[in-house]
């Protein structure tokens, strides 16, 4: 078993959360055309988007270099604004054991923060947690 971790960061959003909420969930093809210097690609897999399973790849640049990630959507909750995304294949999967990614978008007072709760194993203690951040 590997050493568990878990990085979180919580982000003050001017978007609509409703709309932000819905790119991640119908329409993430989308993220290209928002932030096309991190974002290249969104491609589906399998399934159907907008549900749970569906089997999605991005396309990204990370400290210049490019990767990809290929994740399984695992959880939508509507209501309470949140999304699970599990990887399976891709760059970090390949240094990171059991990646998870919760999307979340909260409300205190009249300010809306997109969460991001990253949770993984690095397999020893040789294998560094800041090619994360």
């Amino acid at each position: 078993m590997g050493l568990k971790s878990v990085l979180c960061a919580k982000i003050e959003m001017k978007a609509n959360k409703d709309v932000f909420h819905d790119v991640f969930t119908n329409k993430p093809h989308h993220m290209s055309t928002m932030c096309p210097l991190h974002v290249q690609g969104f491609e589906l897999l399998d399934g159907v988007i907008g549900t749970v399973g569906p089997k999605i790849c991005w396309m990204y640049t990370f400290e210049g270099k490019k990767k990809i990630s290929k994740q399984i959507i695992d959880t939508i909750d509507h209501e309470k604004k949140v999304v699970i995304f599990k990887e399976f294949e891709g760059d970090v999967v390949d240094t990171y054991d059991n990646y998870k990614a919760t999307l979340h978008i909260e409300t205190k007072g009249k300010i809306n923060l997109v969460s991001w709760t990253i949770e993984y194993e690095r397999p020893n203690e040789n294998v560094s947690e800041s090619l994360l951040v």
